[in-house]
């Protein structure tokens, strides 16, 4: 994909100095460590001899996904380092120790149970680094009579009643388009993490991070579970409906779909008059709020009579300059190459050795520090591409290194 970027300008590094032991595989955790690392941590995965996260194997395109660099691990891995270690050999558990008294932070998503029988937990990790920030990341949470059973995206998204709600009353129950519990999960995991390392700077202590990503998912559902509990409204799928108001959707026009969110009285009657029927905002079945609402289908029919006129693009600007929320719907090209996108520099293209020597494109994290994104150092690493330095600098022979690699 060409699209073109923004020159990249430095942004502040607010978690620089931070050394963060990575033990997760494919998108919760590794997306988690990925938002550290924009901020500055460096990151060292501790992967598997073999074929490391599985990640590596994952993507569209079989070629980078043969050489453990599929494009599923590209999306969240840039800008960290790689050290194999074999956790069931105590050469490999040893090197992981005296790694983890080096570091601040320890990241795994292993189902609960695994870390213990290794003898890696918490409690034995605190014992080598009393002030360790330690997160575990899992489907269901370390306590619970699901804490053991396994998950993925998709199962989290089930059970947590987001497919349920996904979809219209045809369609539904629908998956979210992308792994969006997963990526609920690693977001709520480095917002705990930062936070308990600005608690660390004022208490001295460490602490134990516990995410659910059942927990984390629902907890994005504020409203759609507030008004279950407060309003005893049971959910339902709307499709492309706002179930808090009308006109708020999506709507056709003469050459695409328009998302339009009239929320408020005065934007339903900007948008009645733009499309040249006042008349709408006398009609006893759309004067009020309430009523747009029982009556969303009949009037969705009445706006796009007229929205059929132009097409979704010339709508946008005339809705967004008379004041009533617009934008087209697009596909996921046409939103990267946005204007908008390229200027603020959510794009960042990274080449060199860990991405086959090509050039290869990463997004960022979504915000900027003092008018700047943050950035990756590096694109991402191939396989164990940092043991020798890492282990090296701990003192380990060339012939330790290998036999924590479980090579000899």
């Amino acid at each position: 994909m060409n699209t073109t970027v923004s020159p990249v300008r430095a942004a502040p590094q607010p978690l620089a100095g931070i050394r963060v032991l990575d033990l997760t595989n494919v998108l919760a955790g590794p997306f988690c460590t990925y938002q550290l690392v924009l901020m500055g941590a460096e990151v060292i995965k501790i992967e598997a001899p073999g074929g490391g996260d599985l990640a590596r194997q994952l993507g569209a395109d079989p070629r980078r996904s043969r050489d453990l660099m599929g494009a599923s691990f590209l999306a969240q891995n840039a800008g960290k380092k790689s050290v194999v270690l074999d956790l069931k050999r105590e050469e490999g558990k040893g090197a992981f120790k005296q790694l983890t008294a080096t570091a601040d932070v320890v990241v795994e998503n292993f189902r609960p149970g695994v870390m213990g029988r290794l003898g890696l937990d918490y409690a034995a990790l605190k014992a080598i680094k009393p002030n360790l920030i330690y997160c575990a990341i899992s489907g269901f949470g370390q306590s619970g009579p699901m804490s053991g059973a396994p998950a993925y995206d998709q199962i989290v998204q089930g059970l947590s009643g987001a497919m349920s709600i996904t979809g219209d009353v045809e369609s539904a129950p629908l998956r979210v388009g992308y792994p969006v519990s997963d990526s609920t999960g690693g977001m709520t995991a480095a917002y705990a993490i930062a936070a308990a390392l600005v608690g660390r700077e004022r208490s001295g202590e460490g602490v134990f991070i516990d995410v659910s990503m059942l927990d984390s998912t629902i907890a994005t559902m504020g409203w759609v579970v507030s008004n279950y509990l407060i309003a005893e409204q049971i959910p339902i799928p709307m499709g492309n409906n706002n179930f808090t108001a009308a006109p708020s959707g999506a709507f056709r026009t003469g050459d695409g779909l328009l998302n339009l969110a009239a929320n408020k009285q005065e934007q339903f009657v900007i948008l009645a008059r733009t499309i040249g029927r006042a008349d709408l905002v006398d009609d006893p079945r759309f004067a009020e709020r309430e009523n747009r609402k029982r009556n969303r289908v009949a009037l969705s029919i009445e706006i796009e009579k007229s929205l059929a006129t132009k097409s979704a693009a010339e709508w946008e600007r005339e809705f967004n300059k008379a004041g009533v929320p617009a934008g087209r719907v697009l596909s996921v090209p046409e939103a990267l190459h946005l204007e908008q996108v390229k200027q603020r520099g959510l794009l960042q293209r990274v080449g060199g050795e860990g991405a086959g020597g090509e050039s290869i494109e990463v997004c960022l994290g979504g915000y900027q520090l003092n008018g700047a994104s943050c950035t990756v150092a590096h694109s991402p690493p191939r396989l164990d591409a940092d043991s020798d330095a890492i282990l090296g600098a701990l003192g380990y022979s060339p012939g330790e290194i290998q036999r924590a690699r479980g090579e000899a």
